[in-house]
């Protein structure tokens, strides 16, 4: 199954629903997309990943590259609910030590509102 990407908002939080696989070219490409469009300065956006059923090492890097991007615009990237298969990767990878990865999507929301507001001095 392709990659199906819906946006959605909780008040100032972008939700990102992905369903299907984060794979290499138009997946991961689709996702970076979407991502960059919706991150803005300052902005706070949560990758829903509960209906992933497969990444692979070039979607693995997109997560991480995306990551950096937010860092970068000072913005809040969160990732929730990863499928078990995707939980695995990240263990298996010590993504877990450095991304902001919730068990679900309630956690990752009350997570990004607690958020203080980030002041970006390059802005």
């Amino acid at each position: 199954m392709k990659l199906n990407l819906k946006t959605r908002y909780q008040g100032d939080i972008v939700i990102v629903q992905c369903q299907g696989r984060i794979v290499y070219r138009d997946e991961a490409a689709a996702l970076s997309h979407l991502v960059v469009k919706n991150l803005g300065n300052n902005g706070k956006l949560v990758l829903d990943l509960g209906g992933v059923s497969l990444i692979d090492s070039a979607g693995i890097g997109e997560l991480v590259l995306l990551y950096t991007l937010a860092q970068a615009k000072n913005a809040d990237l969160k990732y929730a609910n990863p499928t078990p298969f995707v939980r695995r990767l990240f263990d298996i990878t010590h993504l877990d030590s450095f991304l902001e990865i919730h068990p679900n999507l309630d956690e990752a929301l009350a997570a990004a509102q607690m958020e203080p507001e980030r002041v970006c001095a390059n802005c």
